[in-house]
């Protein structure tokens, strides 16, 4: 199990980022351990399975019920006949399964990792809203305030220099405005 990939993936689906020492792992760990052994019973079913079947599929001559060193039935046996169809046993149904040990810590582990979701999501829910912000007080428009003589005259001045350097020529008024830059 590889924290990092999980942790990966998990974003890239979600876009959530999960640390790696988040209680979730605890989860992933027990699901891995319970899917673990629940695979390796359903492996030995199925190779009992598919033993079964191969012996049925060699054929009285070779059954295991006849010793190794015999290749035939031995004088004065009975010959082996295969068992009829009603013998077999029947698949078990996928509630037939599980133990109900198992049917509990499957009930466990799916409880607590919806409740785990349930928390992360609205933990991020949480933390991640922006805090409702107050309304501002209405700030009273202050009137503007009259130019004084002096403010007007420099209004004025500054106009009529702007009208001068504009019938200069472009050499002129280049140099000018380069010495307006300066400080």
């Amino acid at each position: 199990m590889d924290r990092q990939k999980l942790r990966n993936l998990v974003f890239e689906k979600t876009g959530i980022k999960v640390d790696s020492d988040d209680p979730i792992f605890a989860l992933v760990a027990l699901n891995d351990a319970v899917l673990a052994d629940t695979v390796e019973r359903h492996v030995a079913l199925l190779n009992a399975a598919a033993h079964e079947l191969a012996l049925q599929a060699r054929g009285p001559e070779r059954h295991p019920a006849s010793h190794p060193a015999n290749l035939g039935p031995s004088p004065g046996a009975a010959p082996f006949t295969p068992a009829p169809a009603a013998a077999v046993k029947p698949i078990p149904s996928a509630a037939a399964l599980f133990e109900p040990r198992e049917l509990r810590l499957l009930a466990a582990a799916a409880s607590l990792s919806l409740l785990a979701a349930a928390l992360a999501l609205g933990g991020q829910a949480l933390l991640t809203r922006p805090a409702p912000a107050s309304a501002p007080a209405p700030v009273p428009l202050a009137a503007p305030a009259a130019l004084t003589a002096q403010q007007a005259q420099a209004i004025e001045r500054g106009e009529k220099l702007a009208r001068a350097v504009q019938k200069l020529d472009p050499k002129s008024r280049a140099l000018i405005q380069s010495e307006m830059q300066k400080p």
